[in-house]
């Protein structure tokens, strides 16, 4: 890392005096004098000696007059291909005009667009600031609730607060901006930066004072959070887990099948496709459905055991199951990113296929291992 410092002479430092009670804080006393111009131009000018070796732009506007003209500098960070997150202190988001995102706090968003009645005045008033300053996204934060991610030309994309409790939010939006920028500048989708951003707020205002956040710390959160929502689930409850897997910004893929009796070339098939995204969904035929397809001896194991089975394997997320010939209507509902079969499936006759692509997702064919299929078992243990 390396740091550049602007100093000034006749300035003090800012002093944050923070009063807390029974680990609360209760409020803050800054003490400070503002910046002037040649401060801000000091500041600028070595801003624009760094961008050569930078790969993305963070603007903190504090609006204490060390950052004079933010349109200078987000030119020359655009006319380089480099992002600029800027976390916004003015009312007038004129002065931000085609920056890559801002950072709002839900306060800072409606001092600059005016009061949000509801979710849909938000998103609209919030879509309509991404046109007129020339952004290409927001995301607003806003404490318990949570934040909303608005991409131009996207879905608007909510995702809950993963604070526990809160001691003390101060740092809350400086860690956003910040794993945001570091996960972006790592070349993660912005979807996925976010989501981590939002994991990372949520630890940190769990600690009280000006805390810090480990690798270790958000790796465990992730783990933790990965784990509390995997599982056999009922259809109702797997669309609200893919719509809260659409707003972190995770890729889901999904399979289908009998699985009757689980073996290598399954589990093989089953991590390949889990390779392609974030989430695994697999979809199971009941019990009639087997019947049907393989023939009345047919399925060995009942649809409890062969979910609970391959709810087991680490690389499965969700396990559903469906009472139709085909899971078409399952699959469409779902949406996944991926739909996935193996075998020697056709592509453009796997059910559920269609409306994949119509909805943005793709569809691919992956091999199983030659030689195993739980007819074979079968006929194996008939055979000795």
């Amino acid at each position: 890392m390396h740091c550049v410092f602007q100093r000034q002479a006749d300035k003090p430092t800012i002093t944050k005096l923070r009063v807390v009670s029974h680990n609360q804080q209760l409020i803050r006393i800054d003490f400070e004098e503002p910046c002037v111009s040649e401060c801000s131009r000091g500041l600028e000018a070595l801003c624009a000696e760094q961008l050569a070796e930078a790969d993305l732009l963070i603007l903190s506007d504090y609006n204490k007059g060390a950052i004079g003209q933010f349109t200078q500098l987000i030119a020359q960070a655009r006319a380089q291909d480099i992002p600029v997150l800027i976390d916004p202190k003015r009312s007038d988001y004129a002065a931000y005009r085609g920056a890559t995102l801002l950072t709002p706090n839900l306060a800072e968003f409606e001092e600059a667009v005016g009061i949000c009645a509801d979710d849909k005045e938000l998103v609209e008033r919030g879509m309509r600031l991404i046109t007129e300053q020339s952004l290409d996204a927001l995301l607003i934060t806003r404490g318990e609730q949570g934040m909303t991610l608005l991409i131009a030309g996207e879905e608007p994309r909510r995702m809950a607060t993963s604070a526990r409790e809160v001691f003390d939010v101060t740092g809350a939006g400086d860690t956003v901006i910040a794993v945001l920028g570091a996960a972006m500048a790592a070349g993660m989708e912005l979807p996925q930066a976010a989501h981590l951003a939002n994991v990372s707020a949520g630890l940190v205002v769990g600690k009280l004072g000006t805390a810090t956040l480990s690798r270790a710390e958000l790796r465990n959160a992730l783990l933790d959070q990965r784990v509390e929502h995997q599982g056999v689930v009922e259809e109702e409850a797997l669309v609200d887990l893919r719509a809260q897997a659409r707003d972190r910004g995770e890729t889901v893929v999904m399979t289908n099948g009998v699985f009757d009796i689980l073996h290598a070339g399954h589990v093989t098939y089953l991590e390949q496709a889990a390779r392609l995204g974030d989430r695994l969904i697999v979809a199971v035929n009941v019990d009639e459905t087997v019947a049907a397809l393989k023939g009345a001896d047919r399925p060995i194991n009942s649809l409890q055991n062969r979910m609970t089975m391959l709810a087991a394997l680490s690389c499965v997320d969700w396990v559903v199951a469906f009472s139709e010939q085909t899971p078409e209507r399952l699959i469409c509902r779902l949406a996944p990113d991926y739909l996935v079969k193996g075998g020697d499936n056709d592509p453009e006759r796997i059910p559920g296929a269609d409306c994949t692509r119509e909805q943005g997702g793709k569809v691919m064919v992956m091999d199983y291992v030659e030689g195993i299929s739980t007819t074979n078992i079968i006929c194996e243990i008939k055979a000795r």
